[in-house]
């Protein structure tokens, strides 16, 4: 399989904290990889550096061959949802979508509809943003990760928020998306997320990344809703 994103040597300071140590780390595009550990151990930060959203203090990260901070600013092909997404709280969520897509103008009206209905959300929902539960609001981050189809997801705990059910719906989403090949990095504090969702697992603790293993269970292909 490619390599599709690959970091060497990769450290990040804050001040006179080292946050990231030294990290090497590579994914082989259509799998699926897990980190889990504690807030504060580098998982966020190790995901805005694959993104572009931080340069590492050394080392390089590359996605899809080209290095991010020399050749590109932001990698190709990604979608991505860290923290809480951020949106036009006064407009509705396929208002949101739709400016964000005419950013790229990778997709219309149908692409955006289909998104928001794969996250369980109704696209022609009038309620804006600021009246949205938590979950909804995850969902339309997702949504907004997986709406112009790209290669790679970078998704940072994606079930913050939702009920059993939507847990259960995303997952599936997930899946299904690792079957037509995408490539997905996930941090999650849940257990079973990783366990059924993964094929490699690594662990964060301190800035160190460790590989903890193959999951063997991303072959699983359902969860129940």
């Amino acid at each position: 399989m490619e390599i599709c994103v690959e970091l060497k040597g990769v450290t990040r300071r804050f001040g006179e904290d080292l946050v990231l140590k030294e990290v090497n780390f590579a994914m082989e595009e259509g799998r699926v990889y897990g980190i889990v550990g504690n807030n504060g151990s580098g998982k966020t930060v190790l995901m805005k550096c694959i993104c572009g959203f931080l340069r590492p203090t050394t080392g390089t990260v590359r996605v899809f061959g080209k290095q991010i901070g020399r050749d590109v600013d932001f990698p190709e092909e990604l979608g991505v949802i860290i923290e809480s997404p951020g949106f036009l709280t006064s407009l509705t969520g396929r208002k949101n979508l739709e400016i964000l897509a005419a950013l790229q103008g990778k997709i219309r009206g149908a692409g955006i509809r289909a998104a928001m209905e794969k996250v369980g959300l109704d696209p022609d929902l009038k309620k804006a943003v600021e009246k949205y539960s938590l979950g909804m609001r995850q969902r339309l981050g997702i949504a907004q990760a997986i709406m112009e189809d790209p290669k790679l997801l970078v998704l940072d705990e994606p079930f913050n928020g939702l009920d059993k059910n939507g847990v259960a719906q995303i997952r599936n989403l997930l899946l299904e998306l690792r079957e037509k090949g995408k490539t997905i990095l996930l941090a999650s504090h849940n257990e079973e997320d990783i366990r059924i969702l993964c094929d490699e697992v690594y662990e964060m603790d301190g800035g160190v990344l460790t590989h903890s293993g193959k999951s063997g269970t991303g072959k699983q292909r359902r969860t129940g809703t």
